[in-house]
């Protein structure tokens, strides 16, 4: 996959928490980790934007960080405040780019099934392709693993 091929546009929070529109096929040209998470102010994904906020220092020379969930973004505007994020949250409601990546799906929990974001992440190069993927994510160390990769 190409992000350079993805005519997506979605409304998004940039590094100093002011709204912005972003055409997917304009992040090419620097390296980007993208990952996607299930919702705002929730533990495990809080964990994981905080990981990535605490090692921005091992990330921010080398590409941006880009955080998408289904959350609005007056709900992502109350996150990236409350943590302190320092790096882009995309608000994607109708899954166009949780789909595109395959980031959206069926997922189960007590028996019961339903559709939402399975957590993953996606290192892509500055061309616009994606290198490396990570799918069915575990929070803890993960954030290790990708700035191990990049």
């Amino acid at each position: 996959m190409n992000i350079k091929d993805l005519n997506i546009t979605l409304s998004g929070i940039d590094e100093n928490g002011k709204e912005k529109e972003y055409k997917i096929a304009d992040l090419a040209g620097k390296t980007t980790i993208l990952y996607f998470y299930p919702k705002d102010n929730t533990s495990g994904c809080t964990q994981e934007a905080c990981d990535f906020r605490e090692n921005k220092n091992r990330w921010s020379a080398k590409a941006q960080v880009i955080g998408v969930s289904p959350d609005s973004i007056k709900s992502h505007l109350s996150f990236k405040e409350k943590q302190g994020l320092n790096f882009i949250l995309l608000s994607d409601p109708e899954h166009i780019l949780s789909e595109a990546f395959g980031a959206w799906g069926e997922k189960s929990m007590y028996g019961k099934k339903y559709m939402g974001i399975i957590r993953s992440t996606f290192l892509i190069n500055e061309q616009g392709e994606v290198v490396q993927e990570w799918r069915k994510v575990k929070v803890k160390g993960h954030v290790e693993e990708v700035l191990s990769v990049l």
